[in-house]
């Protein structure tokens, strides 16, 4: 299928909008493969906001690992919902039109809100490395002023450092076509539609992905080696497993999140012989499934809370 350039700003060598093609080579399928998609990200609807009204409700749980859930949770039905109705959309109706500011405004939500989904979870690591190695300081250190400043910096952080992405791609020219070959507007999708120099641009854009995922993530690698250091020190067979059994569920969410973001990211810069499909559908998978899973996970691993989705449950039902 052929796609000619739409509603082109020729002043300022711009399209007024673009349009989306989904996933390539699959476009026969869209209608099918929207029913995983629509289904995933109910589940994530119901389950990150049944997470966030227990937690609420049962103030056992406004410890700091589940106070740094609850934002976790609101980070990702903010990133579902700024994608997920779009995508749906394309699938159903065919809708593929958004306008260039839309477009942006979305690829600055998509990468803001997964790099405070990443602090995050950064800060449950850190959670569980002074409740580990620091027990007796757990309370005096992680007081509930810390926890709303470390919040607000990890929102502050995806903010700031991700509103120049916006102002880099809106002064470009896009001389070449307006057809995303993409589900959603995200930046190296926009920015190979180019026609002038984008090295900087790009160069800026690896810089923030080091210093927010990159880093973040090899500060939870070294807090899980000083972790599984106390833990091997501790007398018995039985309190080590205790131990590291609270780890579980974070361990979980990192490799739910970590592993299809690494991926993603790793091929659209360097796996250019990757087929276009795979890359793409990997990249919704980012999208759809750590919403999806993160509530699941601490469902199945803490009582509490599988206690309360129960009790819940049972309320609605009589």
């Amino acid at each position: 299928m052929e796609y000619v350039l739409l509603n082109y700003n020729r002043t300022s060598l711009r399209p007024t909008t673009f349009l989306l093609l989904g996933i390539p080579g699959l476009e026969a399928v869209h209608i099918w493969i929207s029913v995983p998609f629509c289904l995933v990200y109910l589940v994530s609807l119901m389950g990150n906001i049944a997470l966030l009204l227990i937690v609420k409700t049962d103030h056992k749980l406004h410890e700091p690992m589940y106070l740094f859930l609850c934002m976790l949770s609101v980070a990702d039905l903010m990133l579902t919902s700024s994608t997920l109705p779009k995508i749906l959309s394309l699938f159903w109706f065919n809708y593929r039109e958004i306008y260039f500011e839309a477009c942006l405004l979305q690829m600055y939500l998509i990468h803001s809100l997964s790099t405070m989904e990443s602090g995050f979870i950064l800060a449950m690591a850190f959670d569980r490395y002074i409740a580990i190695c620091h027990p007796l300081r757990h309370s005096t250190l992680l007081t509930p002023a810390v926890i709303v400043g470390l919040g607000l910096g990890i929102v502050f952080r995806g903010a700031i450092l991700l509103s120049p992405h916006p102002f880099l791609l809106r002064w470009l020219s896009y001389c070449r076509t307006n057809v995303i070959s993409h589900t959603y507007c995200e930046f190296m999708a926009l920015i190979k539609l180019v026609c002038t120099e984008t090295k900087i641009r790009r160069a800026y854009s690896l810089i923030v992905a080091f210093l927010t995922g990159g880093l973040d993530f090899i500060l939870i690698i070294c807090s899980y080696v000083l972790i599984l250091l106390t833990v091997f020190n501790l007398p018995s067979k039985a309190a080590r497993l205790k131990t590291l059994s609270t780890c579980v569920s974070h361990v979980w969410v990192i490799l739910v999140f970590y592993t299809p973001a690494f991926f993603s990211f790793l091929t659209h810069r360097f796996g250019h012989h990757i087929a276009p499909h795979i890359h793409i559908f990997v990249a919704n998978i980012y999208l759809l499934i750590p919403p999806m899973m993160n509530p699941i996970i601490y469902g199945v691993k803490t009582k509490r809370i599988r206690e309360r989705f129960f009790k819940f449950l049972t309320i609605k039902c009589v």
